[in-house]
């Protein structure tokens, strides 16, 4: 079996599990149907990681790992708020819905078009696709675990969704996850801080805590993303704009 094969396996795991959790929302089975999401989300995560590991990254690999997020990542989230709680609002859920999809798939047509060398891993402009599926299977998750902690759902629904579409097709920019070696835990040991806090939080809290870690994640470049438009030039910027002029 040729290498290049491998990475392909894993992306059509990801699209299989996105698939089985359309499957599952359609039987109205929520909890299975959310961790099919979160399943299409570390073979979305392992096959890149295989990819460069056994030197197969292509512009092949980078399309079908696309059309495997539109599926796992956009139709299936999209489809599970619906089923779980928007239908009730009509057409209106609908539209509401769709948003997941259809700024999720312009968000991964942008990406496409946008990337100059695939071994490359830069910052993300605009929230990825797959941290928005995920923070809806987290929150499908917790309101349907422990619902009297958050009443009325819609009252947060609404709004994350919106929030999450929009966020997708911002200029919003994201940190791509680091690579984790001696050289990144030397610089920025604040990662495997981070790393521990979060696994001990998720253990404590029987995994609830991932939605808010995510809804933190998410947060927190839309706040960084306007501080900076806030915050006065520094130095460096004020030569580059003497330099254009």
């Amino acid at each position: 079996m040729k290498k290049s094969y491998i990475p392909n396996i894993i992306t059509g795991m990801s699209l299989l599990s996105g698939f089985l959790s359309i499957v599952f929302s359609s039987e109205n089975n929520y909890e299975l149907a959310a961790a099919m999401i979160l399943f299409a989300s570390i073979f979305d995560l392992t096959d890149g990681i295989v990819a460069r590991l056994l030197k197969t990254s292509s512009q092949f690999g980078v399309e079908l790992d696309s059309l495997a997020d539109a599926v796992s990542f956009g139709v299936a989230p999209a489809f599970l708020i619906y089923q779980f709680h928007f239908h009730q609002l009509g057409w209106v859920g609908m539209l509401l819905s769709s948003c997941l999809l259809i700024f999720g798939v312009l968000r991964l047509a942008r990406f496409n078009s946008q990337i100059s060398d695939i071994d490359i891993k830069a910052d993300f402009k605009g929230l990825p696709i797959p941290l928005s599926a995920i923070t809806v299977a987290m929150l499908v998750l917790y309101v349907h675990n422990t619902g009297d902690f958050i009443k009325p759902f819609d009252y947060i629904a609404i709004p994350l969704v919106i929030i999450l579409s929009l966020a997708m097709v911002s200029n919003i920019k994201y940190s791509a996850f680091p690579k984790l070696n001696k050289t990144t835990l030397r610089g920025r040991p604040f990662y495997l801080v981070f790393a521990i806090i979060g696994l001990v939080l998720i253990f404590l809290t029987d995994g609830t805590a991932l939605f808010y870690i995510f809804l933190a994640i998410v947060f927190w470049g839309i706040v960084k993303h306007f501080l900076k438009k806030i915050s006065p030039p520094n130095n460096e910027q004020i030569e580059l704009k003497e330099k254009k002029i």
